[in-house]
């Protein structure tokens, strides 16, 4: 029973001192660790995933409504401005026109008519006047009566009268002329409106409606875009929008053609952000386009915010507590492990973060420590890769 007793403790001891040596040798015993190294030449990117927009694309349409009977333009073809695109059924604008012309043409019959008026009593005004004149002198000489002279005074009012209301006709007769001519432009105007006509340089994207269609005033017949406008739109985390600039370089990548990289620039971002998604949408232009484009196409944008002559990077998830420009590390002083709360500022395409302050001189950045290190521990320090 004794002796069964001893071999108990035995084992017991023995497993105790194997996990004790376990212990220590996890704990106690060297080890090795990568650290982060200085890099030359970094170039920090801020990646967008967007689409393929224009600029400048504008639904056009008639300003009027009829039906459609010529369309002379169709997708993918490039037209320029003041081409004709399409034309409306004019028979019912043309007789407007034809009616207002014979409007202006009575107009410019009554002024004449007025003129002509006003001509006959000016002339028989004058004679009045002429005669009232004379019988004034006559009366005076008591050649006359006074009434004879009166009635003189009194016919040359009435011719005076007369003549006033002739030029007030006149006058009517060229506001109405003038009214006529208006109307006369605005039928022509509305005629000349049935012929759809480019506004600028522009590719056709899509054509609307066919022959014989009945449109109304504003309804869309082509969508047209300004090729030279033709940029991408990348929506950008707000965490990393804050250092992009217009006039940045960048790189654009298709869908379609994911193995070419078109160089661009970035010329214009948003002043207002996404509030649901919390994005900030900049636009980019090519400054070597493909030779064909398709709005809407996703594009992937790299924009270029920095290039680091040198830098230490370290990766993000070797930081703890980072709250955008500090965070905590492992780092190896003098061979064994230690923790500081450095400084950063850029922070790379592959999640990797610039340190700018808080490590002593020859301490390196401890990556990928295992999660039982503690301060103290002894370690060696393997440069460039896993130990």
């Amino acid at each position: 029973m004794r002796s069964k007793l001893t071999i108990s403790v035995i084992i017991v001891l023995a497993i105790a001192a194997v996990l004790a040596a376990a212990y220590l040798w996890q704990t106690k015993r060297t080890i090795s660790l990568s650290v982060a190294e200085v890099e030359k030449n970094a170039a920090v990117r801020v990646f967008g995933l967007g689409t393929v927009e224009a600029r400048v694309i504008s639904k056009v349409g008639f300003e009027v409504g009829a039906a459609l009977t010529e369309l002379l333009a169709d997708q993918g073809d490039r037209v320029r401005k003041g081409d004709v695109l399409a034309r409306l059924h004019p028979a019912e604008q043309e007789a407007k026109v034809a009616m207002a012309r014979a409007s202006v043409k009575s107009a410019e019959a009554g002024l004449g008519k007025a003129g002509s008026a006003l001509e006959r009593a000016e002339v028989l005004l004058a004679q009045k006047q002429s005669t009232n004149r004379r019988q004034k002198e006559l009366a005076s000489r008591k050649v006359i009566s006074d009434q004879v002279a009166e009635e003189a005074q009194r016919d040359e009012e009435v011719a005076a009268a007369d003549a006033a209301v002739a030029r007030s006709e006149v006058e009517v007769a060229r506001m109405q002329h003038e009214g006529a001519v208006a109307q006369l432009q605005f039928e022509e105007t509305l005629l000349e409106h049935h012929a759809l006509t480019a506004p600028f340089d522009a590719l056709v994207v899509a054509r609307l409606q066919e022959l014989g269609a009945v449109v109304r005033a504003g309804d869309p017949i082509f969508t047209l875009v300004a090729p030279e406008t033709v940029w991408a739109r990348a929506h950008v985390d707000e965490s990393l929008a804050g250092m992009i600039e217009v006039g940045q370089p960048a790189e654009v990548r298709l869908r379609s053609l994911p193995q070419r990289v078109f160089k661009a620039r970035v010329a214009r971002i948003d002043i207002e952000s996404d509030r649901v998604s919390e994005e900030r949408r900049v636009y980019v232009k090519c400054e070597q386009c493909p030779s064909s484009f398709h709005l809407g196409e996703q594009a992937e944008v790299f924009i270029t915010v920095a290039n680091l002559d040198e830098a230490l990077l370290v990766p993000e998830n070797d930081v703890r507590s980072f709250d955008g420009t500090k965070g905590e590390v492992w780092t190896i002083e003098n061979g064994r492990l230690a923790r500081r709360v450095l400084a950063f500022r850029y922070r790379t395409e592959d999640s990797r973060l610039e340190v700018v302050g808080g490590l002593p001189d020859g301490a390196k950045v401890a990556l990928g420590v295992p999660a039982a290190a503690r301060e103290g521990r002894s370690v060696r320090a393997v440069a460039g890769g896993s130990p």
